[in-house]
């Protein structure tokens, strides 16, 4: 057994019973937030196409991301279940980095490949910054 066991073995029936049922609830979560995002990711594509949805939901998510990450660092009123299913479920199914891989080489031209990789990198990280600001100054905090 490990410290960090969800189901020790010395858990007593219903300890045991509460830490599997809030396990599986969980995972539900995070399959509706995978369920949700993966769709507004299919409708990003139908209002942009290609390689602009991919930037978009990318930078998007990283400024989304950001904010959840930074949220709770400085207020912490999200839950912890909150963050998991909006950065796992949601975020994980909204952005794709393997269809920025894919559409980047696709792209068959080496400026394209360089600005879309330097676009989507450098805006992702703004995007986490930008978050971060927005957490901030919901905290109204200057940490």
């Amino acid at each position: 057994m490990t410290d960090d066991d969800p189901f020790p073995a010395t858990a007593d029936a219903s300890t045991r019973r509460t830490r599997i049922l809030s396990t599986i609830e969980l995972l539900v979560l995070i399959g509706i937030g995978g369920f949700a995002g993966s769709n507004l990711r299919y409708v990003s594509e139908m209002v942009f196409s290609g390689l602009q949805a991919t930037l978009v939901v990318n930078v998007l998510g990283s400024f989304v991301l950001g904010f959840i990450l930074y949220e709770a660092i400085y207020a912490g009123v999200l839950a912890e279940q909150t963050q998991v299913v909006v950065g796992t479920g949601f975020l994980s199914s909204f952005t794709t980095y393997s269809t920025f891989a894919v559409q980047t080489v696709q792209t068959g031209s080496l400026n394209w490949m360089l600005l879309n990789v330097f676009a989507t990198y450098g805006l992702g990280f703004l995007g986490v910054l930008l978050g971060r600001e927005l957490a901030r100054a919901v905290d109204g905090g200057d940490t």
